[in-house]
């Protein structure tokens, strides 16, 4: 194979000043150079090509055939370098990119959605893809590499991953609309206790599963769940078909359908204190600038 010669991009300004002036005093003066430094290096390029590429003469300076090619391949490769290293420092800046994010959907309503454009407005080089999902699915998507970043809610403690706090928000109870406490201005958690539940599956995580029903459990007893779902949408409309109650973050009771009254939960006469925690998860040892800057955007 015959051997690539070796011309840095040094090389090439030099020649194309000259190329382009027809002069190497001209030329020395834009690149800011001795003239005698110049034409050392045209010729180290000459003799790494193996070729002529000037025609010198005590009065003038021309270009030669392989002068010509290489004046508009030199010009070509310049440009195409600039708008690679371009590209490069642009993705150390967090600025080019793809990033996968996930989320739940319980959390829509606090606009994790609109961040996400914020963000896009901010970095349009930076590529966007959303994913919904379990909080317990999101998490494992993120160690796998398959996710970046995801919202995620009450999630279980993995420490492949960090979390960053996002929003905490109160629960409230969701009963049918004929229910015997549909009346009350509020209920105690415990109340609940003798209904039937209308709940996620356990793989939504344990962490989600025990501060969900914490208003509700009381020593030695726990509620009884009968029916499965795997959307809070679901879950509600179950609830307003009379199938159960349940507790949920309040967020993800602003599209409960008219067949569903939602209760405060309060304890000792006070609002409770048990609250869902929201955060963005990413891997632990991921520390690029893009997830920087998409924190910072939608925080």
């Amino acid at each position: 194979m015959d051997r690539v010669p070796d011309v840095d991009l040094r090389q090439l300004r030099a020649f194309l000043a000259v190329a382009d002036e027809l002069h190497f005093g001209r030329a020395a003066g834009h690149l800011r150079i001795a003239q005698p430094a110049l034409s050392q290096q045209i010729r180290r390029t000459e003799r790494e090509l193996g070729v002529d590429l000037f025609i010198r003469t005590s009065r003038s300076v021309a270009l030669t055939a392989a002068g010509r090619v290489l004046q508009g391949r030199a010009r070509s490769l310049l440009a195409q370098a600039r708008r690679d290293l371009d590209e490069t420092v642009r993705v150390g800046r967090g600025e080019v990119g793809r990033l996968d994010v996930g989320f739940v959907v319980s959390a829509l309503p606090l606009g994790p959605i609109e961040r996400v454009q914020a963000f896009r407005e901010r970095f349009p080089l930076v590529r966007v893809e959303l994913t919904e999902g379990y909080s317990s699915t999101l998490l494992t998507r993120i160690v796998r590499g398959e996710l970046d970043l995801a919202m995620v809610r009450d999630p279980d403690p993995d420490p492949a991953v960090r979390f960053l706090p996002f929003r905490s928000e109160r629960f409230v109870a969701a009963v049918p609309r004929g229910h015997r406490l549909a009346e009350r201005a509020s209920i105690h958690g415990p109340e609940l206790l003798d209904d039937p539940f209308v709940f996620f599956p356990a793989e939504a995580g344990a962490v989600a599963t025990e501060r969900n029903l914490a208003p509700v459990v009381t020593e030695g007893r726990r509620p009884v769940v009968v029916q499965e779902a795997t959307t809070w949408a679901t879950v509600l409309h179950l609830v307003g078909a009379g199938l159960g109650v349940t507790v949920a973050p309040e967020s993800a009771t602003l599209a409960a359908p008219d067949t569903v009254v939602l209760l405060p939960l309060v304890h000792d006469g006070r609002p409770d204190e048990h609250r869902s925690e929201l955060f963005w998860a990413a891997r632990a040892d991921d520390d690029r600038e893009i997830l920087r800057n998409f924190i910072a955007a939608t925080e």
